[in-house]
Formats: C-alpha cells, sequence, structure tokens
C-alpha cells in the first residue's frame, strides 16, 4: 500500500514535470524556427532518447526525492492531470517508472509504439463494360509494398491491407517479355488472354510493357545527390546503418562519369560533402560513415538543400536525380502531406528526378514516400536488409536510375458486345480519367532502362455465370452486330521521350482468338496478384486460398537464378501458417481472411 500510494503521487508528480517541460520545449522550438538554424544543435542532440533504452530502476528514496522537488497540482488541475496521465503515462507494478515518449519530452517509451502510416483505398471495383467501356491508369514501377510485406512475414506478422499495393508485389519481379530494338519505340507491348486460376468463368488480360535495356557502359552519367535522414529516429540498426551501407553499395559501382553529393537534414539541414567526382568513392564512404542519428527530422529543408545541391552539378541530357533516403518521419518544419507532395512537383520542374528509399519500422511512414516518389517523377523502393539494397541500387542500377520514357498511360476500351464486365487488379491510387489520356499536361509514370511493367484485368465475357451485375431494365441496349468472336478489347498506350512535351501513341487489339494456356510468367505475374488480394482480404478469388497460390507459383518459377520467385513462395507458405494461427486462434472458421 505504501509504494503504492507513492507510486500514485508520483505519476501526478512527473505530470506535472511533464507539462511544464512541454511547455517550455514548445518556446524552444518556436525561438529556434524564428532564428533559421540549419544545423543540429547540442540541445537537439540530447532531445533525442536512444532507442529502446530505460530509466534507471526507480527506489523508494528516488521517488521520495523527486516528490520533494516537484509542486504537487491544485485540486483545478488534476482532471487535467489525469487525462494527460491517461494519455501520455504508464508505469509498471514494480516501482519501476517509466514515461512514454510523447510528442516533445525525451521520456523513454516502455514498448515499440506502432506509428506507421499507410494511405487507405479500396480495390477497385467490378464495372460493367457497358457502362464504363473505358479504364485508364498511369504505369506503376515502384516495389516498396513488396519487401515491406516481406518484412512483415519475416517478423511473423501479417502486413496490414494498406501496406498491400498489388500492382507493386507484380512489378517487383522481371518478367521475360521480349525487348524494344531502339530507343525510338523505348517498350515493347504484349498482351496475352487465359482463363482465371480462381474463376473458370472468367478470363485474365495480361498486359504487359518492356522497356528498352541499356548496359552499365552505355548508362548516362549521373548527377545524384544521396538526401540522408540523420535524425533521432534513424538511429536503429534497421535505418540509419543499414542506409549507409546501401549507399555505399551503390558508390562502389559508380564511376568517373558520375558525381555525388550529399547533404543531411534532422532539425535543420547540411552539407555533408559537396558534388564529388565517382571515382573518388572512398572519399564518398568516408562521409557516410561519419553520419550519426540525432534530433528532430525537417525532411522539408533537406529537400530544399538536395536540389539546390543538384541544380549546382546539373549535367545536361544525363541523370539528374535527388535519392531520398528515410523513415519518412518528419515532425518540424513542413509536415503537411499535401503541402510536402506539392514542394516535390514543383521542384520536378526543373529537371531533376526523385527516388525514395525507405527504412526501418515502428514510425515508417510509407504513404509519404510513396507518393513524394511518384510526385518527383521517381520510384520507390523499400529497403529491409542488404539484398534489398543490391537488388535495387546494384542489379537494378540502370532502370532505378536511367529513365527512358515518361507519362506513361495505359487505356483500355472493352467491347460491350463481347465484355459484360471487367475490374482492373491493383493500380487504385494510379487511376485517372478518360480524359486524362489524351492530355499531355498530366503527369503520370515512368519506365526505366529494362524495366518490365504488369497489369492485370479479370474480364467477364457475355454470358457468363460469373457475371455479378444485373443488366439495366432500362439501360443501353447492345450493339448485336459484332459476334462474340469480334474484339474484346482496345489497348492503347501513351508514353513521352524523356526529354520531349508531346506524347506518342501505341494501340494494340485484343481478340478472343488470344485466348489459350499461360505460359510461365503469366502464371506467376496471376499468382503474385492472388496473393496481394488474398492479403487485401481476397473479395475475388473466389475461394482461392494461400495453399493453392503457393503451388500455382512453384509450379510457375522457372528458371529462377537469383531465387526472388522460390522466395515468394516461401513469403506465401509464411503468410499461410500465420493466417491459419490467427484463425485458431480467435476461433474463426475461415482461416484465410486477414483483418486490416
Amino acid at each position: 500500500m505504501k509504494n503504492s500510494k507513492l507510486l500514485g503521487q508520483l505519476a501526478l508528480a512527473v505530470a506535472v514535470a511533464v507539462m511544464a517541460a512541454c511547455a517550455g520545449h514548445d518556446e524552444i522550438k518556436s525561438d529556434r524556427r524564428a532564428s533559421s538554424v540549419d544545423t543540429v544543435t547540442a540541445d537537439e542532440e540530447r532531445d533525442v532518447p536512444v532507442a529502446g533504452q530505460r530509466p534507471a530502476p526507480a527506489t523508494e528514496q528516488s521517488l521520495k526525492d523527486l516528490l520533494a522537488t516537484t509542486p504537487m497540482p491544485g485540486d483545478n488541475d488534476k482532471a487535467r492531470i489525469a487525462g494527460f496521465r491517461r494519455e501520455h503515462m504508464s508505469y509498471e507494478a514494480n516501482g519501476m517508472a517509466i514515461a512514454e515518449q510523447t510528442r516533445c519530452c525525451p521520456l523513454a517509451p516502455t514498448e515499440a509504439i506502432n506509428r506507421e502510416n499507410y494511405a487507405a483505398y479500396d480495390d477497385n471495383p467490378v464495372k460493367l463494360a457497358s457502362e464504363h467501356p473505358v479504364s485508364t491508369f498511369s504505369i506503376d514501377v515502384d516495389t516498396g509494398s513488396y519487401s515491406n510485406v516481406r518484412r512483415f512475414l519475416t517478423a511473423g506478422q501479417l502486413p496490414p491491407q494498406d501496406a498491400v499495393r498489388v500492382e507493386e508485389l507484380i512489378n517487383y519481379f522481371s518478367y521475360d517479355y521480349a525487348t524494344p530494338d531502339s530507343l525510338d519505340i523505348p517498350f515493347n507491348v504484349v498482351t496475352e488472354l487465359a482463363q482465371t486460376p480462381w474463376n473458370a468463368d472468367t478470363m485474365l488480360l495480361h498486359v504487359g510493357l518492356k522497356g528498352f535495356e541499356v548496359s552499365e557502359r552505355d548508362r548516362k552519367p549521373s548527377n545524384l545527390v544521396f538526401l540522408v535522414d540523420v535524425s533521432g529516429s534513424m538511429r536503429s540498426p534497421d535505418k540509419l546503418p543499414l542506409l549507409k551501407n546501401a549507399l555505399k553499395t551503390l558508390t562502389r559501382h559508380l564511376d568517373e562519369r558520375d558525381s555525388v553529393a550529399i547533404a543531411g537534414y534532422a532539425g535543420g539541414a547540411g552539407l555533408i560533402l559537396e558534388p564529388t567526382n565517382g571515382a573518388d568513392g572512398q572519399r564518398i564512404i568516408d562521409s557516410l560513415d561519419r553520419l550519426t542519428a540525432a534530433g528532430r527530422t525537417n525532411g522539408a529543408a533537406g529537400i530544399h538543400l538536395a536540389y539546390e545541391l543538384a541544380q549546382r552539378a546539373y549535367i545536361d541530357g544525363g541523370i539528374n536525380r535527388v535519392i531520398l533516403a528515410t523513415d519518412g518521419d518528419f515532425n518540424v518544419g513542413t509536415v503537411n502531406f499535401e503541402a510536402l507532395v506539392d514542394l516535390v512537383k514543383e521542384k520536378r520542374k526543373a529537371g531533376v528526378a526523385l527516388t525514395a528509399l525507405g527504412f526501418g519500422t515502428g514510425n515508417y511512414n510509407d504513404k509519404l514516400l510513396e507518393q513524394i516518389a511518384d510526385a518527383g517523377n521517381g520510384n520507390y523502393a523499400y529497403i529491409d536488409n542488404q539484398r534489398e539494397a543490391r537488388k535495387v541500387l546494384v542489379e537494378e542500377m540502370t532502370a532505378t536510375l536511367q529513365t527512358i520514357a515518361k507519362d506513361v498511360k495505359i487505356q483500355i476500351e472493352f467491347n460491350p458486345a463481347a465484355v459484360a464486365e471487367y475490374r482492373l487488379i491493383g493500380y487504385e491510387n494510379r487511376m485517372l480519367r478518360r480524359e486524362d489520356f489524351n492530355n499531355d499536361q498530366i503527369d503520370a509514370g515512368e519506365i526505366g532502362a529494362g524495366h518490365t511493367v504488369t497489369a492485370l484485368y479479370e474480364i467477364t465475357p457475355v454470358g457468363s455465370p460469373a457475371q455479378l451485375n444485373d443488366p439495366l431494365r432500362y439501360g443501353p441496349q447492345i450493339d448485336k452486330s459484332h459476334s462474340i468472336s469480334a474484339e474484346l478489347a482496345l489497348v492503347r498506350l501513351r508514353y513521352k521521350q524523356p526529354d520531349a512535351e508531346h506524347s506518342q501513341l501505341i494501340e494494340r487489339p485484343v481478340t478472343r482468338k488470344q485466348l489459350g494456356r499461360m505460359n510461365r510468367d503469366f502464371r506467376f505475374a496471376a499468382a503474385v496478384s492472388a496473393f496481394g488480394q488474398r492479403l487485401r482480404g481476397g473479395e475475388y478469388l473466389n475461394g482461392f486460398e494461400l495453399d493453392e497460390i503457393a503451388a500455382f507459383a512453384d509450379d510457375a518459377r522457372g528458371r529462377d537464378r537469383k531465387g526472388y520467385r522460390e522466395e515468394f513462395v516461401a513469403m506465401v507458405e509464411q503468410a499461410r501458417m500465420l493466417t491459419e494461427s490467427l484463425a485458431q486462434t480467435r476461433g474463426e472458421g475461415h482461416p484465410y481472411h486477414v483483418a486490416n
């Protein structure tokens, strides 16, 4: 009882101290903003706790000392403090007083706080071709969702549904599409049609793009700015240490054609390394080795500085790119999501692209990094281990850095006489209006050298029992003059050359005659799409479960020299075991429902 009463008094006392510290800290932050300091101060370094650090054990005497030096609240403050304490404070019954890290105070948390941020969106719906015959979207070559999902599964957790973007899972893999002969038409277009693995009464339309391959010898010279988050939130081993190793891996594959500058940001932004020739790799690596994490996170200040450095070393006709490496936890300066995206949109007009590399857990801001990369005419990857760093920055270096086509859009017009319904699998945050397709002012996705891009539609033929929507009694009448063997759809693509302002058009008809057996790549892409859909709830999978998906993917692995497809099959198996375990714990009958 004595200790319990003492702890209760302590909690009130600590609450008063914390509130007072917060008030003082807000004044300090205001002063710092007014002074426009661009470097991390010693005070800011002390403000940030080491991840996982715990305070010294609290003895009874130390608790009494704290109570003696902290003014107790009056009656008018008790209700307010009680609410504050419930929101911000916790303590252990054994007498260890633990303060949870708040927005302003350097108190170590009892356990990791999950503040990860993902954009919420619904799956694309089934649409009637007679009402909405045209589907338009921007291509996407990002892969961040795949490695982020892998991180969750490796940790023994199912990912939240909004962390799963199906198109990024599909496009994590390369597919053996025919390569174009020259950069005059920078990518080849493939269309295929087959029975849907999870529904014998529908068909999958497979649209594949293959970018022109550029050898490392023929890669354009690069002007790169490494924009590195060195704030206190980057201290853990899966953040700044992994980040430094990733950028050092890239540095070792640069040469005299290239230039690298390094900017860092925490409470402010600062120049770490002026533009340096890529042949002087050791100097770049030494600069990375000296980076340490401390302070708050003013990402906007870093973005401004990085673009200034890129303009200073701009290579006309070359690769000019900022590589932002961060957990995305911007907490001072410009922190509004829309304002940050607008900032990058404005900066891209100068001809400098932005690639976003995400790191870490707990406070990871996937929503911001994915959208910043899109706004910056770049790509987005999540780096969960050194192998992924090598894949993105070495194996796919030319594809990551050198753009061969920009503002690439796909538009598919379905023939209502042959297609009753369709749905696009994935690309929910890439949808465009119909009129955007011909509008060259509308921004869309970029394709890097050698990139493959894959899109899948599930389509329901006219007369199929799989049709979900009843025909409208008073709707438009379908022209029956077209036979069922006529064109099912017309695929259109628009793209611009990297330095062009006007788009070019490619068209490919899709006919029922193309219906055939899936080749190996088509099967594997379908399996990956099914996995992504299952992780998002599997609304349209018609009972196609994870064990079937794993078997389907395993059969389509083919030549898998680097083991990425084998790893995928293992991920599906891991998800199956986790969902079964979760279902047993909850007493649910259906083992594969994944809740958000």
